[in-house]
């Protein structure tokens, strides 16, 4: 199932970024006290006692005067209202109930989505509770007072909005479906992709870069088989803000890859491989989801013998972290090799799944380490006793060993590859869990 989104939505320096990072347990989004500065990272994974959801900063207003501030907070609850599954509306006790937040909190209430009202900067309950009161005049519930910069009535806060989440029961059926999610920079053919596998014009298509509006789901049925494709929606095109246009995109982007099983990124043959690809395809590599890479365009594409080869070569490096990911090239205008994607969704989710024995696993870690003896430091030698697969979606494992220290990244990547030699994982990240046996040195 796939983790609840939850958005925050407020006017410039009530603290958004400061409850991000709150939330998120470390400085992910700049502070500082002009507004409009968060710039960097939007989205978190976070856990409240049993609970676990991605976080996302919504942020990110320049403020020239009012009426700016208040088209793009309106722009801001848009995406939120879109995206998220419960909304926190942050204000600020010191500045006070203003008219933004008013008109902002009429959208939310509109919207029916569950919105929690947080009034923050509340350092002093004691000093500030009256203040707190003038925010019942929103109409949208009951306000929490908390202080983001002193972690004060933050455990209330995620209380109220683990309450909105969804059920979750346990004897509820699962859908089966594979979800795929399409998701690329804007124009590069996601949509035209969607309507050759599905046969019809269900998606605008247009050339204006972010036409698409919403993140819209499609049922295609294949050789008796059913995929729910994820087409994760464009940009507002009256948002002129380069940066802001690709945040949003990423925001949608995060939110469409939390849902799916299979991303496939889509990357214009003619651009080639960009930085914002590389952003891309990295939410999907963190959250462990299988990947395809299409290589849209293809048929405008001068080629000889060594074109597919440089071509793959230059994606490898670029995305240098996900060796697994599939990699195929396409025409959505053409129909060039789009029904080869059905094939490799089908054994990404195939080895996404796959369970390997425990016996089989410590025959392959044995042989591994005789082959190449682990490291070593100060003298103690890292010993690794026993390996056992816990979880699919993505395949994990938890290595037992005598020091988590003694672990570097390139011998757990050794074995990984030494795993891949022997049962493949093709197009699926595989996860691994350092654990210490104690008393076993």
């Amino acid at each position: 199932m796939s983790k609840p989104i939850v958005a925050i939505v407020g006017r410039p320096n009530v603290g958004k970024s400061t409850l991000f990072n709150a939330l998120a347990g470390e400085n992910i989004s700049i502070v500082k006290d002009t507004p409009g500065v968060t710039r960097d990272r939007i989205y978190a994974d976070v856990t409240w006692l049993d609970y676990s959801f991605t976080l996302i900063d919504t942020g990110g207003i320049e403020p020239d005067s009012s009426d700016v501030i208040l088209s793009q907070m309106r722009e801001q609850a848009q995406i939120a209202i879109d995206t998220a599954d419960v909304i926190i509306f942050l204000t600020d006790v010191r500045q006070g109930l203003v008219d933004a937040d008013s008109k902002v909190a009429d959208m939310l209430r509109r919207s029916r989505k569950p919105v929690v009202l947080v009034v923050n900067k509340v350092d002093s309950f004691q000093k500030f509770m009256g203040d707190v009161y003038e925010f019942y005049n929103l109409g949208i519930g009951d306000p929490v007072a908390v202080s983001a910069a002193s972690r004060l009535g933050i455990g209330d806060m995620l209380d109220e909005v683990v309450k909105h989440f969804p059920e979750r029961h346990g004897e509820e059926e699962e859908d089966e479906r594979p979800r795929v999610a399409i998701v690329g920079k804007p124009n590069v053919g996601k949509s035209s992709i969607i309507n050759k596998l599905i046969g019809e014009n269900r998606v605008i298509v247009s050339n204006i870069a972010g036409t698409t509006r919403d993140a819209i789901d499609t049922e295609v049925r294949r050789n008796g088989k059913d995929y729910i494709f994820i087409d994760t929606a464009g940009l507002r095109r009256k948002n002129k803000i380069k940066e802001e246009l690709e945040r949003y995109s990423i925001i949608r982007t995060v939110t469409a890859v939390e849902r799916a099983d299979v991303v496939i990124l889509v990357i214009d043959a003619t651009e080639g491989v960009t930085e914002q690809d590389a952003k891309i395809a990295g939410i999907a590599h963190e959250r462990g989801k299988g990947i395809i890479i299409a290589v849209n365009k293809w048929d405008a594409i001068e080629k000889n013998d060594k074109t597919v080869y440089e071509y793959t070569n230059r994606i490898r490096t670029v995305l240098s972290y996900m060796p697994y990911a599939e990699i195929t090239f396409i025409s959505a205008v053409t129909g060039q090799r789009l029904p080869k994607l059905f094939e490799l969704i089908d054994m990404v989710i195939q080895n996404q799944n796959l369970r390997i024995a425990t016996g089989v696993l410590n025959e392959i870690m044995t042989e591994a380490v005789a082959l190449q003896q682990p490291p070593s430091d100060k003298g103690k030698r890292l010993k690794l006793f026993y390996i056992t697969q816990v979880a699919v979606k993505p395949p994990t494992f938890v290595i037992f060993v005598n020091d988590k220290e003694l672990m570097h990244f390139s011998y757990t990547r050794y074995l990984e590859n030494k795993i891949r030699e022997a049962f493949g994982f093709r197009g699926t990240a595989l996860r691994f869990l350092i654990r210490e046996r104690k008393g076993e040195q």
